[in-house]
């Protein structure tokens, strides 16, 4: 360590200003400005102070970032801009009480203590953490404190600082801390920073004598129910990719929430107190202390970068913050996925931290026990019993337990056994049994992993029918799960710098586990057609092994999907999977998004399209469990990204392919599909004409039919048929889906090859985004449109009013009354990009019997599908058909085109300049470029 950082060291807080030259010069001024004779002194004095407090400010605040870049300890960063704020305040008091409101002899009534509550009592602020504070006044007081109080905040408010206050007697505080929670708790972290010593030590002590006496158990229920709520606010798992810093599940306010709950119950005031009482040992005191210093680092790094208090770790500023905390790629891993990786193992170590504080509360007994998890069946059992399959293993108090502790070190295979006990008896876990499971890790080496006991139960586990996912998590908490299976080990907290994932790919196999066994239960009905195939698959275990390990190779250099077969083929035998078993779980994994892919980007109704799908699968049964498996992969990737329309198109695409691969056999083929379809679609419309009904069934192709869902299907009719009878040949419709995170805005209009590239460009005039497309055209010549826009307004009265707004400029646009190019050249402007995204142009001409298909893929933007298409129809390329997908910041558009004659696009030359053409809108920096 230089001489210069052993000072810092020492003296942390004394060179972020000089505090004494600092005062000389503020007396100075005030000495001026008391003895002016011009009225207003007192506001002339507030005024100057603040300006040249704020410059001090500032200037400890780029010291303080200085340091931390150099030092890289973010506890001591908040150290240093508490005790910044410590000073600003003394400076602040002694210059008010010297020259505004002096008191030579004060009374007892004239006597106050300025304490620090809050996070601000902990000794601990971010850049652009609130300042709260509490002017503590006797029981008798006199007009001087509150003009003090009043004084000082002026100041400090025109400073730009974001203070919290309260003025109270100790009885106020004492009353109302006794009916207030978040009181009581502001004022458990007080901390005195000048004036009556006295005054603070009886808050003190009668918050102690009064309060915190026995009452923790209301204390920690209180404490541990507001952390539920505020998870259920922001989402249950720690492993969402945008983080929340300070209040996501195992940031800071976990940690902050732990000691505030030691602090109440065990009466300590820093973290190693809790090794005496048993609570930690040294290990654990230890992680705790790295866990908040790395936390602290982020949130102060993320609140320079953003210049506020920003506390969710967003896309856009991840990557300066990987780049600030030295953070560099590896192979597979970019710097600031490695970045994120390591802030989730963070998370999962104070997740680890909680049970271990919970499981020392049980044993005080001021914490409840908690009852059985309501996701499990229960049972009826005795408070405590043993396990006829294992003497190693009791039931306390409706919980697994060790029966002592070295039931992992007589026989290791116990640390998946009991994970299986659990499951099979739908037991809770009891933290002692997971905080030693987590100590013992090193016992599963390569005899474990080989041990075919070992492997047996595990794939129960994975196969469960109840409790695979509660019991995955808790093996992947515990580490265990990364231990028996490496590979998997590999991508615990593994985050993918994308939009469309959103969670670690570990938590999202662990989620398509879950996915998996309700579609084998049947009860989500929006699972369409796999819970219908579910039941028909001949070994149900190996697509839970495909689903299980069809993300494992994330993060390698070679593309994951070809990596994860090979993974597959080492592991499967290691499982008790046959040779034949393990081919298949290869060959899922390797295709485990094809069908996705061709479902959401190609014709469905195109011969070749379905003849190209079934020359992969091949059979029907791989066909039902790549269905399956494709399902569950979406419906877990994040909320909303499964939809009744992506179920649509993998029912089609499946009943479409099943004859081809059947040799011709199909228990329903495309007739009677459409027949049933349209049948339904009768019986949901009793209320029309039947003449009228059947007119409007032989508007629409049979691939509307079998692509569009029932509901929307009735929503279309209805739709036109309104607009019909209104005379309205442009007709335009909106809606919300919650769910999806967007709005659906439907356009019912005379088709004509521009009419994409229109409605494209009328939505980036009008600010609007684009993140899927259903395109449709009827027999009689009427193009019926789709277009799902990004949300920009929670309320769906303000969004719906946008989504009227932007159906108008469509409307304008189609009637010729806007002048696209200009406006949408206009509207869009450049934009920091937080994505990177290598554009992609291939032309296919084996792909469809009729069409060249142009496959576009690149970073997503608003603006994006107009230039596209304008690029195209300049290009004197007619769009047959267009299958608009997102997936997070990356956009895949496909084009069916021709020629002006109906012929394939021919010849190396021609396809050349339509990828530079197209590869010159996705790289430009604006749809101003790109038009």
């Amino acid at each position: 360590m230089t001489d210069t950082r052993r000072r810092r060291a020492d003296h942390p807080f004394k060179e972020l200003f000089d505090l004494e030259a600092l005062r000389v010069e503020l007396t100075a001024l005030a000495e001026t400005v008391v003895t002016s004779t011009t009225s207003g002194r007192e506001i002339e004095l507030r005024g100057q102070l603040a300006r040249r407090l704020k410059l001090a400010y500032q200037q400890g605040h780029a010291t303080a970032e200085r340091w931390l870049m150099e030092e890289g300890s973010g506890r001591r960063c908040a150290e240093r801009l508490s005790r910044l704020q410590d000073e600003i305040i003394q400076l602040v008091h002694e210059l008010v009480v010297r020259f505004l409101y002096p008191s030579d002899n004060p009374s007892t009534s004239e006597r106050m203590a300025i304490i620090a509550v809050g996070g601000y009592g902990r000794g601990l602020m971010a850049p652009g953490s609130d300042t709260d504070i509490l002017f503590l006044l006797p029981y008798k007081q006199t007009a001087w404190g509150e003009s003090v109080a009043e004084a000082m905040l002026y100041v400090l408010w025109d400073m730009g600082l974001k203070v919290g206050h309260a003025t109270r007697s100790v009885d106020e505080c004492i009353r109302q801390a006794r009916a207030d929670m978040t009181i009581r708790t502001g004022i458990l972290e007080a901390r005195l920073l000048l004036g009556e010593r006295a005054l603070f030590e009886e808050l003190a002590t009668r918050f102690d004598t009064e309060i915190v006496q026995g009452t923790a158990a209301e204390f920690v229920a209180a404490k541990l129910t507001e952390r539920e709520d505020r998870l259920k606010r922001g989402g249950q798992s720690r492993y969402v990719v945008e983080p929340n810093v300070k209040d996501g599940k195992g940031g800071l306010r976990d940690l902050h929430t732990l000691f505030w709950i030691a602090k109440y119950v065990y009466r300590v005031h820093e973290t190693r107190q809790l090794v005496a009482k048993g609570v930690f040992n040294d290990e654990e005191a230890r992680l705790f202390r790295r866990c908040e210093d790395f936390l602290w680092s982020v949130r102060c790094h993320l609140h320079f970068v953003a210049g506020k208090a920003e506390e969710r770790l967003s896309f856009d500023l991840q990557r300066e913050m990987a780049e600030r905390l030295g953070y560099v790629s590896h192979p597979g891993m970019r710097d600031v996925e490695r970045f994120m990786k390591h802030y989730f193992l963070v998370a999962k170590d104070v997740g680890d931290l909680t049970a271990i504080v919970s499981a020392a509360l049980e044993e005080r007994h001021d914490k409840p026990v908690p009852r059985l998890n309501r996701m499990i069946a229960r049972l009826r059992r005795s408070p405590r019993r043993t396990f006829k399959e294992s003497a190693d293993f009791i039931v306390d108090n409706d919980r697994i337990n060790v029966a002592d502790a070295s039931a992992f070190g007589r026989d290791p295979v116990n640390l998946i056994r009991i994970f299986h006990l659990a499951g099979k008896h739908g037991l809770a876990f009891h933290p002692d049994a997971m905080r030693l499971a987590t100590r013992s890790l090193k016992l599963i080496d390569t005899r474990v992993r080989e041990h075919a006991e070992a492997n047996r139960l595990f794939l129960e586990i994975l196969c469960s029918r109840d409790s695979a996912e509660i019991v995955l998590r808790r093996m992947n908490e515990t580490g265990v799960l990364g231990r028996f299976v490496p590979e998997f080990g590999r991508v615990v907290a593994m985050m993918q710098f994308n939009m469309y994932h959103s969670y670690t790919v570990d938590e999202h196999l662990i989620r398509s586990i879950g996915v998996l066994t309700r579609i084998e239960k049947g009860d989500r009905p929006d699972f369409g057609l796999a819970n219908e195939l579910m039941q028909q698959i001949k070994n149900r275990q190996l697509l839970y092994v495909a689903t299980f390990l069809h993300d494992i190779a994330k993060g390698r250099p070679e593309d994951h999907s070809i990596a994860g077969a090979r993974v597959a083929r080492k592991l499967c035998p290691r499982f008790g999977l046959s040779p034949s078993d393990t081919d298949t779980v290869a060959w899922l994994i390797e295709q485990h998004l094809t069908m996705s892919t061709i479902a959401q980007s190609r014709d469905l109704s195109d011969r070749k399209t379905i003849e190209n799908f079934a020359a992969v699968v091949q059979s029907l049964e791989r066909m039902r469990l790549l269905e399956i498996l494709t399902t569950a992969d979406i419906a877990a990737v994040g909320p909303g990204v499964w939809n009744n329309w992506k179920s649509q198109l993998l029912r089609t695409l499946y009943y479409e392919t099943e004859p081809v691969v059947t040799g011709g056999f199909s228990e329903s083929n495309r007739t009677q599909r459409v027949a049933r379809a349209q049948s339904e679609f009768r019986a949901a419309l009793p209320d029309w004409d039947a003449a009228a009904r059947d007119a409007y069934l032989g508007r629409h192709y049979p691939s509307y039919w079998l692509q569009t869902d029932r509901d929307q299907q009735i929503a279309h009719a209805r739709f036109i048929l309104e607009a019909e009878a209104a005379g309205r040949a442009l007709a335009t419709t909106t809606k919300t889906d919650p769910a999806r995170g967007i709005t659906e805005l439907t356009v019912f209009a005379p088709d004509h090859p521009k009419l994409l590239a229109v409605i494209a460009g009328a939505c980036a005039s009008a600010g609007a985004h684009i993140v899927d497309a259903q395109i449709s055209t009827t027999t009689d010549g009427r193009a019926l449109d789709t277009i799902s826009l990004t949300r920009a307004f929670e309320l769906d009265d303000d969004e719906l009013r946008r989504a009227d707004r932007i159906a108008g400029a469509i409307e304008k646009a189609l009637a010729g009354d806007i002048r696209l190019p200009e406006v949408v050249a206009r509207k869009l402007t450049k934009r920091p990009r937080a994505f990177t995204v290598e554009p992609e142009v291939t032309l296919n001409n084996s792909w469809s019997n009729k069409h060249t298909v142009v496959e576009v893929s690149g970073l997503d933007r608003p603006g994006l599908l107009y230039g596209l298409t304008q690029t195209l129809s300049r290009l004197n390329l007619n769009i047959a058909s267009a299958h608009v997908a997102t997936f997070g910041e990356r956009a895949v558009d496909v084009f069916y085109v021709t020629d002006l004659m109906g012929a394939k696009i021919m010849g190396a030359a021609r396809h050349s300049a339509i990828r530079r053409a197209l590869l010159a809108v996705l790289d430009a920096d604006d749809e101003a470029n790109a038009a």
